[in-house]
């Protein structure tokens, strides 16, 4: 992908190039022709690594499941892992004690995302943050997967996650991949 980029700003630059009647380096520059098949080439690139990019990612959770959340977030940074995102959700909790202003901080966070991953456990049901996280995002047209760790889902999901619907995966690299992807094109 990374390349693909390189090669349209390339592209881009022999354009104004041309435009301008030069030819950059001092040697033979690109005919019209050359140009736009070295575009289209890097366009049809881009078609086919689309989907393989890394999705904005918010992850909703209990204060008490950071260590698990950590973990994740190890995961998606493991060249070998099949989780695959960005992470902008909160490292640290807002130190303020004004619900609105950590309301404002984390709808930002969440506007900057395409998909929210809700960690699931025992604790979870019974935050606050967690269904409003939940529903803000539904809101704002962000995708929501919800994801749990071991064999079977907690008894007790968030209100908001029954509530809407919300996918339940459990926290398996292919299923959470596969279902981050789909929600990221169901918005």
């Amino acid at each position: 992908m990374r390349q693909v980029c390189i090669v349209l700003r390339n592209l881009e630059r022999k354009r104004k190039e041309l435009k301008m009647g030069g030819g950059g380096g001092g040697g033979r520059g690109l005919t019209p022709d050359e140009l736009r098949k070295l575009e289209q080439t890097a366009k049809e690139s881009l078609k086919a690594s689309a989907g393989t990019g890394k999705c904005n990612v918010f992850i909703s959770f209990a204060a008490e499941d950071l260590r698990d959340v950590n973990l994740l977030r190890g995961q998606a940074k493991n060249d070998n892992s099949d989780i695959e995102f960005n992470d902008w959700s909160l490292k640290k909790p807002f130190d303020s004690k004004d619900a609105e202003y950590v309301r404002r901080g984390i709808r930002e966070r969440i506007r900057q995302c395409s998909v929210t991953v809700v960690y699931i456990s025992d604790h979870t049901a019974d935050s606050k943050w967690v269904n409003w996280e939940i529903r803000e995002s539904i809101a704002l047209g962000r995708g929501v997967v919800a994801m749990y760790k071991g064999d079977k889902a907690p008894t007790y999901l968030p209100k908001a996650v029954t509530d809407n619907k919300v996918p339940v995966v459990p926290w398996n690299q292919k299923e959470l991949a596969k279902a981050i992807q789909k929600q990221s094109k169901n918005r």
